[in-house]
């Protein structure tokens, strides 16, 4: 499984969690919630990116992961 890559640009505004390899990014499409979603030559969405993102106020514990392990059927 891929390692999971989250950065936030305070100054771009914006917050992008790449969930592939960023470099096997082949196309990226923007959808009408300003969110981009990126994907490899498969179509398979690798990252995804959120605009104008703000951020969270001082003393804000940050952002909430949560954490899903399915096991086999």
């Amino acid at each position: 499984m891929e390692k999971i890559k989250i950065v936030h640009d305070k100054i771009g505004r914006t917050l992008t969690v790449w969930v592939g390899d960023p470099k096997q990014e082949y196309v990226s499409e923007e959808t009408a919630d300003e969110v981009i979603h990126m994907k490899d030559k498969n179509g398979r969405i690798i990252g995804v990116e959120v605009l104008n993102y703000e951020g969270v106020d001082e003393g804000d514990p940050g952002i909430a992961v949560e954490s899903i392990v399915k096991t086999g059927t």
